[in-house]
């Protein structure tokens, strides 16, 4: 790790390990709000194909997709594309082409990973594809396995699902079968796919729609925080660690691999049935403490059955019902039970109708999950605000923007209080609902929605994207629709 160390100086950040987390990346120097503290091009990386939507390979758009003639398997958008994957593709084209039509069925983009990893360590190994310090094969295998964390800590395999070993089983034979080279290892690919599990990257746009996955080494070292200074987003397929707070020289850099806006109790659970560890951070140390309780039980408790109190619920010592601990109202436990059966019902309908396609009638179903969480859920709750969000989504589809508007509005104060100051889905949120209230001529909403949107996405976008570009260029419009309606009133009233 030498190399890398060194690699790592000029960018102003250092290497090192400690007892309790492993291997981490602190700052060698203050870095602040917005500035760029890493970048790095994925080791490998693949589009969430699947048999009803394709990407392109090379920069995961969906327009003008053209099937690879050989293998069946990859699709391009265009020869540039092609040209870029071809050092690598050329030889998995060639093993994916051998496969017969039942066994490519097969290939999942997790497979795909897999294969791309073990050509692309050959091609290195043969200098076919160039070596650095940031992009070797060395740094993959210096990734944590779940595997061989266990078997360090001289556990018994309980915190990985038998299930789950037995399909990275199942999937090592197969890519064994695909790649057909010498000294592979089964037992060595089979930990690779809990390398993948724990340590790649979900590749988002810059609205955070899910692309494609990717293994960033150099990325992964960054440790978890559920209250992070950083935050990774993607410029396409570069992955890109902003800081969202000020980090003094000496800090560990830290981002979220987790949903922030979940309990203490949900997030640790998360954490350690995915990453094997129970996080540390400030937020988890107050674990049991009365504000940790207070919010759990706002964002995933229930609500007093007074309207007009604020109060959060939690239970009685006899777990007969639940008691208000503002005003001492007590909550009947079948009541409560009633209305969440009566909404598991129908979010299951409601699954089904969006699913198939049929929005009208699930938008039906999801106002009546909607009225009903509003009866037993806090007005902070992540369940309600989940609906909400739905509901805005199928509402957008439908083009009804006059609704779509309202429950936006609606969402803001909940993602305000669950997320950051500096977090991206509360800037996406204003956005969504700036080009809303421009939609609809209320311009000078919207600009006070825009302005907010830009002041938190800069610092976790940038500002030289093609969205963030969008996104500022949307505020000059409405600042210059606003100013020509004030001056055309001004006018009118000269004129009287």
């Amino acid at each position: 790790m030498e190399e890398l160390q060194a690699s790592l100086q000029p960018r102003g950040l250092t290497l090192s390990t400690f007892p309790d987390k492993g291997r981490s990346l602190l700052a060698a120097r203050d870095f602040y709000p917005g500035e760029v503290i890493i970048s790095q091009d994925p080791y490998v990386c693949v589009p969430n194909n699947s048999l009803t939507e394709s990407r392109c390979d090379g920069c995961f758009s969906k327009s003008n997709l053209k099937k690879c003639s050989a293998c069946h398997v990859v699709w391009y958008c265009g020869s540039s594309c092609q040209k870029l994957e071809w050092k690598l593709h050329r030889f998995e084209c060639q093993l994916l082409a051998k496969l017969d039509k039942e066994r490519r069925k097969s290939v999942t983009p997790t497979i795909r990973m897999i294969v791309k990893l073990y050509l692309r360590r050959k091609l290195q190994n043969e200098n076919v594809i160039p070596v650095t310090a940031m992009d070797n094969y060395n740094l993959v295998e210096a990734l944590v396995s779940p595997i061989l964390f266990s078997l360090k800590l001289e556990k018994d395999m309980s915190d990985i699902d038998e299930k789950q070993l037995l399909l990275y089983a199942q999937m090592a034979n197969l890519v064994n079968l695909i790649l057909q080279l010498p000294n592979i290892d089964i037992k060595e690919i089979a930990e690779n796919f809990s390398k993948f599990a724990c340590n790649a990257h979900t590749i988002c746009d810059s609205e955070l729609r899910s692309l494609g996955t990717g293994l960033y080494p150099v990325i992964s070292i960054i440790n978890h925080s559920c209250l992070p200074n950083a935050v990774l987003v993607f410029e396409g397929r570069l992955a890109v660690v902003r800081a969202v707070q000020h980090i003094p020289k000496d800090s560990e850099v830290s981002i979220s691999y987790v949903e922030t806006a979940a309990s203490t109790i949900t997030r640790q659970k998360t954490l350690k049935e995915q990453y094997l560890f129970t996080c540390t951070c400030v937020r988890c140390n107050k674990l049991g403490q009365y504000d940790d309780i207070q919010e759990s039980a706002i964002l995933e408790g229930y609500r007093c059955r007074d309207n007009g109190c604020s109060g959060f619920l939690l239970r009685e010592s006899d777990e007969k019902g639940f008691v208000c601990q503002q005003c001492g109202l007590i909550r009947n436990k079948e009541e409560i039970r009633k209305i969440a059966s009566d909404i598991k019902a129908l979010s299951d309908k409601a699954l089904k109708c969006s699913s198939s396609g049929n929005l009208q009638e699930a938008i039906v179903l999801y106002k009546n999950i909607e009225k009903l969480q509003k009866e037993v859920c806090h007005p902070f709750s992540i369940i309600l605000m989940r609906t909400r969000e739905k509901l805005l989504e199928i509402l957008m589809q439908l083009e009804e923007w006059k609704e779509a508007l309202a429950i936006c509005r609606l969402t803001i104060p909940v993602y305000e209080r669950v997320y950051p100051g500096f977090h991206p889905l509360l800037g996406l949120q204003y956005y969504s609902c700036g080009k809303l209230e421009w939609l609809l001529g209320e311009t000078d909403d919207a600009i006070k929605s825009f302005t907010k949107a830009v002041d938190i996405l800069r610092i976790t976008h940038g500002t030289s994207t093609p969205f963030m570009k969008e996104l500022l260029m949307k505020l000059e419009e409405a600042r210059a629709e606003a100013s020509f309606k004030l001056s055309s009133r001004e006018d009118s009233y000269i004129t009287l």
